[in-house]
C-alpha cells in the first residue's frame, strides 16, 4: 500500500501538482487508517459467514422437522385449506429457490476461483467461497464478492491485476448472475424482480447480514401468509408475480 501511495504521488508530480500540495496529500494519507477500514471489512466478512453458519444450522432443524409436516397440515380445519396450500407453495418455492441459487453459485464460484488462479491473486478458492455464498443475495451479491479479491490484487500486483480481476469478474459474473439468474429465478418463485429488489433491501436494512441472504424466501414467506392465503388479496398476486397472466 505503501508503494502504491509512492507512485500515485509520483504520478501526480508528473501532470504538475507541487511538492507543498503533495506534502499536504501524504500527510492526511494515515496507513493506520486504511488498515482499520480493512480490519472493519474482515470484522464484516466475518459476521456474513457466521450468519451464514447459523442459517445452516436453521436449515438442518427445519428439514428435520419436516418429515411430519405434511400430517400436521392435513389436520387443518378444511377453512384453512387456502392457508395450507399457501404454505405449500411457499415451501415448494423456496427449496426450488435455493436449488437454482445453488447451481448458479457453484458455476459462480468455479468460474472465479479458474480466473483468479490465473490472473494470480492469493486465496483463489477462498473469494470463490465468497462469490459462492454472496450469490445467494440477488442483485448486489456480485458486487460483494468481488470488492475483497479487487483490493487484494490492487495490494499484490497494483492496478493492472486488480482492474484484471474487475473484467474477470465482470464478464462471468455479470452475465451469470445479472442475465440469466434473475430471469431463472423470477420463473421460479414468481416473483418480479422489482418486489425481488425491494425485498433485498427491506430484509437487509431490518435483519442485517441475515436479512440479505434469507431475503427472497423471508419475502416468500409473507406473501404466502398475507396474499396466498387471503382470498381478499387475490388481486395482488398479478402485480407481484413475474409470469404475465390477468387477475381472476
Amino acid at each position: 500500500m505503501s508503494r502504491l501511495l509512492d507512485r500515485g504521488l509520483a504520478w501526480l508530480s508528473d501532470l504538475g501538482v507541487t511538492q507543498r500540495q503533495l506534502e499536504k496529500m501524504a500527510g492526511t494519507l494515515d496507513i493506520n487508517k486504511l488498515a482499520t477500514v480493512a480490519g472493519s471489512v474482515a470484522g464484516g466478512l466475518l459476521g456474513v459467514l457466521t450468519s451464514l453458519g447459523f442459517i445452516l444450522a436453521l436449515l438442518l432443524f427445519m428439514v428435520s422437522d419436516a418429515a411430519g409436516l405434511a400430517h400436521k397440515l392435513s389436520a387443518v380445519p378444511a377453512e384453512r385449506r387456502r392457508l395450507v396450500r399457501a404454505l405449500s407453495t411457499f415451501a415448494s418455492g423456496t427449496r426450488r429457490y435455493l436449488l437454482v441459487s445453488t447451481v448458479f453459485g457453484l458455476a459462480v464460484g468455479v468460474v472465479d476461483v479458474l480466473a483468479l488462479l490465473v490472473i494470480g491473486v492469493p486465496a483463489a478458492v477462498l473469494w470463490g467461497l465468497l462469490s459462492f455464498i454472496t450469490n445467494y443475495i440477488p442483485n448486489v451479491g456480485f458486487v460483494l464478492g468481488l470488492i475483497p479479491p479487487a483490493i487484494l490484487g490492487l495490494l499484490q500486483g497494483g492496478p493492472k491485476m486488480m482492474i484484471a480481476v474487475i473484467v474477470a469478474y465482470s464478464a462471468a459474473n455479470v452475465l451469470i448472475q445479472s442475465v440469466i439468474q434473475p430471469k431463472v429465478v423470477g420463473n421460479v418463485i414468481d416473483m418480479s424482480a422489482t418486489l425481488t429488489m425491494l425485498s433485498l433491501v427491506f430484509w437487509a436494512a431490518t435483519l442485517g447480514a441475515i436479512g440479505a441472504l434469507m431475503a427472497v424466501p423471508l419475502s416468500l414467506l409473507v406473501k404466502a401468509l398475507l396474499v396466498d392465503a387471503d382470498p381478499g388479496s387475490a388481486w395482488l398476486q398479478p402485480l407481484l408475480s413475474a409470469q404475465k397472466r390477468s387477475a381472476k
